[in-house]
């Protein structure tokens, strides 16, 4: 099992027949065949040169050539700032399939949140000690998937490699320019068949039929590997996962079934099925999961009157004392929330309920990173392409204190009784209310400021009666008790 994995060697053929001992022997730590190793060249050759600050490399290269004087006065410079420009641009149209580092401002919130505990997928956090362990797991995974498949060990390894080229070029430069091919590729490998055997475990089928050793691993550690494939720096390219995914494939719809409802305990048996948007290409595992979570808004909403003066911050007390009630929406997906009015007198402030623990705060925090690092703008971009952080921002925006949390677990929005307290959820809720202000959550603002503009007096009344409501029941109490004194003694003189 200890071992360290490299690529095919020219000309190795492998037996048909694989005994548990012969995978690792023979097939996962061989060489790749020289006009495998041409062609993955030409494509590392083209991504190498793609660095990860192209207009620093081009500037510090015409500053080299300019201070040793080894350009000609005569020649064009220009050409080194188009090649930068170019490799600029491909950076931009890139983004949203690459495989993006933490912002500053989600790294700040600690490795909870932004550090593997279990297992490494990809280069950026692949040989930290801790996570060691999982590695030889990775290798029963690959054989596994080997098995499964009925073909032939190179067959599988040559799909990954045809796609290697590519994943490179997605990761960050300033990691993968210190990886050589000989850790790359088995890297790609063996992380994909650990994904794709992972995947199997949310689908019946492929629990069912699971080795039971390989099954007692992720049973055991389900939450911990969960909670560690789903954060943004530890993401596979997924053409890659995809490549094995041809060998040994995985129900998408029912994996994505089974876990686009992971932000809750409850499950809602009358919900609608979903329906796979086969038109979407996700970047990797977090994209695919995230596109679901969120959902798809069909509804164009009307645009809102301007108005004088707008506040970005309201609590959950001073949304009750205006007559805005919170309330669980309907949908576990994130994107439909805002604000529903309920008559003249009332409205509501619906959101997606959640169950929240250690792991989906994890879970939103990289879906919001996520969104940060693929989307520039929020307000050019649609509601979809911010939703998280304006589910964010707004459980953040309604607590300031404890009670604050204990309305949203009064309003089902927080739900059941296990995950982290309210101190806890007030502490998380309160750190991400730094995040870059979403479409919907800007539009939830400009919701309540028009129901308070245009119910002035009546939010005004229903202020007064929500703050005094224990003195005016109080005065109700005494004179509903005076008018009763008052016709006893009509009563009794009439006698």
């Amino acid at each position: 099992m200890d071992m360290e994995p490299a690529v095919w060697a020219p000309g190795l053929r492998l037996p048909v027949e694989y005994a548990s001992a012969e995978i690792y022997d023979s097939c996962l730590q061989t060489y790749v065949a020289a006009s495998s190793r041409v062609e993955y060249g030409q494509l590392v050759q083209f991504s190498s040169a793609t660095p990860n600050d192209p207009m620093e490399k081009a500037s510090r290269e015409f500053q080299v050539d300019f201070h040793n004087m080894e350009m000609n006065i005569y020649s064009n410079p220009i050409h080194v700032f188009e090649k930068a420009a170019r490799e600029f641009k491909f950076d931009v149209d890139m983004m949203k399939m690459k495989m993006h580092r933490y912002p500053a401002r989600i790294r700040s919130l600690g490795e909870l949140y932004t550090a593997p505990m279990t297992v490494s997928i990809g280069p950026y956090h692949h040989g930290r000690d801790h996570l060691k362990a999982a590695e030889k797991v990775k290798h029963v995974a690959a054989y596994h998937c080997i098995m499964e498949s009925g073909r032939p060990a190179e067959e599988v390894y040559q799909a990954v490699l045809a796609v290697a080229g590519y994943a490179r070029s997605l990761y960050d430069g300033n990691v993968v320019d210190g990886i050589g091919d000989d850790v790359f590729l088995p890297m790609m490998f063996y992380d994909a068949c650990f994904l794709v055997q992972y995947m199997l475990t949310c689908t019946d089928a492929g629990l069912a039929h699971m080795d039971p050793a390989l099954r007692s691993f992720f049973d055991a550690n389900d939450n911990d590997v969960y909670h560690a494939i789903m954060q943004l720096e530890n993401q596979l390219p997924w053409p890659v996962v995809r490549a094995v995914m041809r060998f040994r494939p995985v129900p998408l719809k029912e994996l994505v079934a089974s876990l686009r409802g992971c932000l809750q305990d409850r499950k809602d048996r009358h919900e609608k099925p979903f329906v796979m948007d086969d038109t979407y290409e996700p970047p990797h595992l977090l994209g695919l999961l995230r596109y679901y979570i969120v959902g798809r808004s069909d509804v164009k909403l009307p645009a809102l009157p301007e108005t004088e003066s707008m506040s970005f911050s309201v609590s959950a007390i001073e949304l009750a004392e205006i007559g805005i009630t919170l309330t669980a929406s309907k949908t576990t997906e994130l994107v439909h929330m805002g604000v529903n009015k309920k008559g003249n007198l009332f409205a509501e402030l619906s959101l997606a309920p959640l169950s929240l623990d250690d792991t989906r705060a994890s879970v939103l925090l990289n879906m919001a990173a996520l969104e940060l690092c693929v989307t520039s703008s929020f307000h050019d971009a649609d509601d979809e392409a911010s939703a998280v952080c304006s589910y964010l921002l707004l459980l953040g925006m309604l607590v300031d204190r404890e009670e604050d949390v204990h309305e949203l677990r009064a309003r089902r929005v927080l739900q059941g009784r296990g995950g982290l307290t309210n101190s806890k959820a007030l502490g998380f809720l309160t750190s991400v209310q730094g995040l870059r202000l979403g479409s919907r959550y800007v539009r939830t603002m400009e919701e309540i400021e028009d129901y308070k503009v245009n119910r002035r007096t009546r939010t005004k009344l229903h202020a007064f009666v929500y703050r005094n409501v224990e003195v005016i029941v109080a005065v109700i109490s005494a004179i509903a008790a005076l008018v009763s004194i008052i016709g006893t003694i009509r009563s009794l003189k009439s006698r």
